[in-house]
């Protein structure tokens, strides 16, 4: 059954619902059935340690002054993860350069605390490990004691203040591609620190932005959510049995609904991680011509790109893009080597500013980076909204499990109160001849006997209230299939 037509059912259900217990003597039954049908949209939270999020999602780090302290802030109060991203933050900065490696660290700093002010829920950072001021910012995030740190563009394992990690609380959770990659962390992390990450990032090949696969990878069955998901929680299951302790799997990439999240999780994932959704909100730090890239973008606007980092990249592709494919390099002074392996000589552009002008709206210096889905964002919507539709479509998405059911209980439910109707109507009118049969006898009666139209009279009223018993049994049965314990 289509989603559409499960939206339609439950809104029939409501409607029978609402004429049947007009005719229903039990009080009772009124309040529970209201109270049944006040059930909202729900889905099994996220637990990361003593971290627990009522949302499932993880918002996505998005680099260079996209994902800051508003954004994050609002996913956050909505029960998801929100986070900062570190990445070339320091471009908010006027003295970036002068000092980029101090001017990432003030901005970094001031945004995690501003996201404090403004949520008493989980707030992460994003940090990528192949930047020159990884342990700096790290440390900095110990400092200010975030929940979570997800760390991504490399694989954390050597060097890391494990010991001081535990003592502040904070969380670390790497972002990988495949479960070869998980397993060596986890592994090395054992050796070392005889510890292991308290969750586990799978980034899939449909996100935005650089992309852990090679281009022949990225439509490759075999390296899709689907297929890669189970793998990797069949690494974590002895790690966590050894640990004591549960590691949830985090899987993103391509989640754009609340069908996809509900088949992501059905996959063995106990999160998501969704980027692109969160760029077209009202609390997206971004310009609003960053977000209305996306909401003009088409489908096929949506490409690959050779990033001067030595990946592929998903982007809005434009014209900055074409220009520079085609030999046109835009001059750049390059503030400092943010990235270790960075040859700022060779490099076609400087990847940060033609981000941070885009962050600025500043599109034909720059360009958007954006998941595959990107083009089906049709509006800017406040987080909220955001959340309660993906909830729905989650919601909904697992419900089809019991649809043929509930479909079968509300047909049931029409036929009879169609019945009831009839017998409503019986009941009226062998009550009209029963009182006139009694004040002014007549022929009738000659044909009819007072005792059989009492009878008769009797016996249509218990047909309806047995009636009525059978349309509370299936108005019961009915709510009752759509609470999440049934499913």
């Amino acid at each position: 059954m289509k989603i559409a037509n499960l939206e339609q059912l439950l809104g029939t259900l409501k409607k029978v619902s609402d004429d049947i217990t007009k005719t229903l003597p039990f009080k009772t039954i009124h309040s529970f059935l209201d109270d049944l049908k006040q059930i909202k949209p729900t889905w099994p939270s996220l637990r990361i340690g003593n971290l627990v999020a009522p949302t499932p999602i993880v918002q996505g780090g998005m680099g260079v002054g996209i994902s800051l302290s508003g954004l994050a802030s609002a996913v956050a109060n909505a029960g998801g993860i929100g986070v900062i991203a570190a990445n070339a933050i320091g471009l908010l900065e006027k003295d970036y350069y002068k000092d980029g490696r101090e001017a990432n660290l003030r901005a970094f700093r001031r945004e995690i605390r501003k996201a404090r002010e403004l949520t008493d829920g989980i707030i992460g950072v994003n940090i990528m490990v192949a930047v020159s001021d990884f342990h700096e910012l790290l440390d900095l995030a110990i400092e200010e004691k975030v929940d979570i740190v997800f760390m991504g563009a490399g694989l954390p394992i050597k060097g890391l203040p494990v010991e001081k990690i535990r003592k502040n609380g904070v969380k670390i959770a790497p972002i990988v591609s495949s479960a070869r990659a998980t397993e060596m962390i986890f592994k090395m992390w054992k050796k070392i620190y005889n510890d292991v990450p308290d969750a586990v990032v799978f980034e899939g090949p449909k996100a935005g932005g650089h992309l852990g696969f090679t281009e022949e990878q990225l439509d490759d069955p075999a390296f899709q959510v689907e297929a890669i998901v189970p793998e990797i929680a069949k690494v974590l299951t002895p790690y966590g049995e050894e640990f004591s302790r549960q590691i949830p799997l985090i899987a993103g990439g391509g989640v754009y609904s609340g069908e996809d999240i509900y088949q992501v999780l059905q996959a063995g994932a106990q999160g998501v991680q969704m980027a692109t959704r969160f760029v077209a909100t009202d609390e997206c730090d971004a310009d609003i011509r960053f977000k209305e890239a996306y909401i003009n973008c088409t489908k096929e606007d949506i490409g690959i790109i050779k990033s001067p980092v030595g990946m592929p990249g998903r982007a809005i592709r434009n014209k900055f893009i074409t220009d520079t494919e085609a030999g046109v390099r835009p001059a750049f002074t390059c503030a400092w080597k943010c990235l270790s392996s960075c040859k700022a000589e060779d490099a076609k552009y400087c990847i940060s500013i033609a981000l941070n002008n885009a962050r600025r709206g500043v599109l034909q210096g720059g360009f958007v980076f954006a998941g595959t889905n990107a083009y089906r964002i049709k509006e800017i919507v406040p987080v909220r909204a955001l959340i309660s539709e993906l909830a729905t479509g989650y919601w909904i998405a697992e419900r089809q499990k019991v649809s043929s059911k509930l479909e079968n209980l509300v047909t049931s439910l029409q036929k009879l109160a169609d019945r009831y109707k009839d017998l409503q109507t019986q009941v009226i009118e062998l009550g009209k001849a029963y009182e006139q049969a009694i004040t002014t006898p007549s022929a009738l009666m000659e044909k009819v006997s007072l005792s059989e139209l009492r009878e008769k009279y009797v016996s249509t009223q218990a047909k309806a209230r047995k009636l009525q018993l059978k349309m509370v049994e299936k108005l019961m049965a009915s709510w009752f299939l759509l609470e999440p314990q049934a499913v």
